[in-house]
C-alpha cells in the first residue's frame, strides 16, 4: 500500500510490503488484467441515466454534491464550470485493482483534509478532460502522464460548487516507476484502496442528509492504513461506487435505507413539481 505524507521523504513503492507490486508483462498494458480492463472500457459509452430530464435547468440542481449531470451536449456555460479527475487504476500485490487517492490540504480553503481523486478545474491550454485530469496528477502528486493510459471518460457529476466534474478513468501499468512527489500545499497524503471496497458493506456507512427539503443519502467509506484512518465521501464515494459497478458489473451490496442516491435528485425534484 503507499500513503506518504507530505514535505516527508518517499518510501520506494515496491517490496514485500507494497500493494504496487511489478506487474509488467505486456510492454505497454501490464499484467493480462489490466489489457482485459483496457479493452472493456475503451467499449464503454457514458449513459445518461435521467434522459428524461431534458428539460431540467442545471442551476436547479448544481448547489448538490454528487448529482450525475443530465445535460449530455457540451456548451459553453459548463466549458466555463468544467473539471475533471483521475481514476488512476493499477493491479495490487494480490492481483486486486487499487485506486490512487488523496487527501487534501488542511491549508486549503475548500473541503481542508477531504480525500479525493487527483483533480481540478480546466484550464485555457487542456484539450481535453484527460488533460485535465493527467496535468492536475502530475501537479498535485506528480504522477507523469506518460505513465498512465487512459481508457474511458464516465458520466459528469455536478460538484457542490457547480463545477461539471468528468471522472476519467487511467491504468497504472508501470507502477514501479510512480515516486509521488507532493504539492505540499494541495496534498497532505496520497494513499490507495482496493476498488472493490466501493461494492461491499465492509467499511461502508451512510448518513441521511437534506438538501431543498429532500432526504437523501450521503455515501461514506473508512479505511485504515498504518499512516492513520481515512474516510472517502460524498462526491468522491459516489464516483468510485459508479466506477465500481461499471467496472465490475455488479451492484452495490449496501442500501441507503430507500432514501434516492445524489443522482437521483433530479427526479425527485420532478415529481415532486
Amino acid at each position: 500500500m503507499i500513503c506518504y505524507t507530505a514535505c516527508k521523504p518517499l518510501r520506494h513503492l515496491r517490496g514485500s510490503n507494497s500493494h504496487m507490486a511489478d506487474i509488467g508483462s505486456d510492454e505497454d498494458m501490464g499484467s493480462q488484467t489490466l489489457q482485459r480492463l483496457a479493452d472493456q472500457l475503451q467499449c464503454y459509452k457514458p449513459t445518461r441515466p435521467i434522459d428524461e430530464l431534458n428539460g431540467t435547468n442545471c442551476h436547479n440542481i448544481s448547489s448538490n454534491n454528487g448529482i450525475i449531470d443530465p445535460v449530455g451536449g457540451e456548451n459553453e456555460q459548463w466549458r466555463e464550470r468544467r473539471a475533471a479527475v483521475l481514476i488512476c487504476l493499477f493491479e495490487g500485490y494480490q492481483g486486486e485493482l487499487r485506486v490512487v487517492l488523496t487527501k487534501r490540504s488542511m491549508k486549503l480553503s475548500s473541503h481542508p483534509g477531504d480525500v479525493a481523486l487527483p483533480g481540478g478545474k480546466m484550464e485555457e491550454g487542456d484539450a481535453d478532460d484527460s488533460a485535465t485530469a493527467l496535468r492536475e496528477a502530475m501537479e498535485e502528486i506528480g504522477l507523469d502522464s506518460s505513465l498512465v493510459q487512459v481508457v474511458a471518460n464516465l458520466e459528469p457529476f455536478i460538484s457542490q460548487n457547480q463545477l461539471r466534474v468528468v471522472p476519467v478513468v487511467g491504468l497504472l501499468a508501470k507502477n514501479e516507476d510512480f515516486k509521488p512527489k507532493l504539492n505540499c500545499d494541495e496534498v497532505d497524503a496520497v494513499f490507495d484502496v482496493p476498488l472493490e471496497m466501493f461494492l461491499k458493506e465492509d467499511n461502508h456507512r451512510c448518513e441521511e442528509r437534506a438538501w431543498n427539503s429532500l432526504k437523501y443519502v450521503f455515501h461514506c467509506f473508512d479505511f485504515e492504513t498504518e499512516q492513520g484512518a481515512f474516510t472517502i465521501c460524498g462526491l468522491t464515494a459516489s464516483i468510485l461506487i459508479r466506477a465500481a459497478s461499471i467496472i465490475y458489473q455488479q451492484i452495490p451490496c449496501f442500501t441507503g435505507d430507500d432514501l434516492p442516491d445524489f443522482q437521483q435528485l433530479p427526479r425527485a425534484l420532478t415529481n415532486a413539481a
